[in-house]
C-alpha cells in the first residue's frame, strides 16, 4: 500500500495532537503538579482591599518606619522605638511565591522593639512579608520583599 503526501500530513497532525493531548491530560491528572490559586478565598480577600489601603497609608505616615533586615540568625523586623512594645499586636505573614506549602504566620509578641524570625523556619530565596499590626487602636500594614 502506497501512502501519498496528503495522507502523511494528516497522520503527522493526528500524531502531534495525540502527543500534546497526552501531556495535557497527564498534567491535569497528576497530583505532583499543583494547580491551586495563589491565594485561598481570592474574592473574599479582594473585598477587604480598601481596609488594606488605609492600613498601608497609616504605615506610610509614620515618622519612624518598620524596617526588615536579614542576619545570619534569620529575619529581623524592627518596630518604631517610640512605640510601647507591649501595645503592639498583630501578625507577620511570610509568603513564598514559589511554594504555597512553605507559607506561615508568626504572631507579634515583643520583648524588645525587634522581632526575630529564625533562619530554621526559612528557605533561601524570595519571601513576601506582610506585617499586619495595631498600636493603640490604629491599624498598620507593611508589605516588603526579602531575598535570603
Amino acid at each position: 500500500m502506497k501512502v501519498n503526501w496528503g495522507t502523511s500530513i494528516v497522520i503527522a497532525f493526528a500524531l502531534f495532537m495525540t502527543f500534546i493531548l497526552y501531556f495535557v491530560f497527564k498534567v491535569q491528572s497528576d497530583k505532583n503538579y499543583d494547580h491551586e490559586m495563589v491565594t485561598e478565598e481570592y474574592y473574599k480577600k479582594e473585598m477587604s482591599f480598601q481596609q488594606q489601603l488605609d492600613k498601608e497609608q497609616n504605615a506610610a505616615g509614620l515618622t519612624e518606619k518598620v524596617t526588615v533586615s536579614t542576619a545570619p540568625e534569620g529575619i529581623i523586623i524592627t518596630f518604631p522605638e517610640s512605640f510601647n512594645k507591649a501595645n503592639i499586636k498583630g501578625k507577620v505573614s511570610l509568603y513564598r511565591p514559589s511554594n504555597q506549602k512553605l507559607d506561615f504566620e508568626v504572631p507579634i509578641s515583643l520583648s524588645a522593639s525587634n522581632l526575630l524570625i529564625p533562619k530554621t523556619n526559612l528557605v533561601d530565596g524570595r519571601w513576601d512579608i506582610s506585617i499586619d499590626w495595631e498600636y493603640e487602636g490604629k491599624a498598620y500594614l507593611n508589605k516588603l520583599v526579602v531575598n535570603l
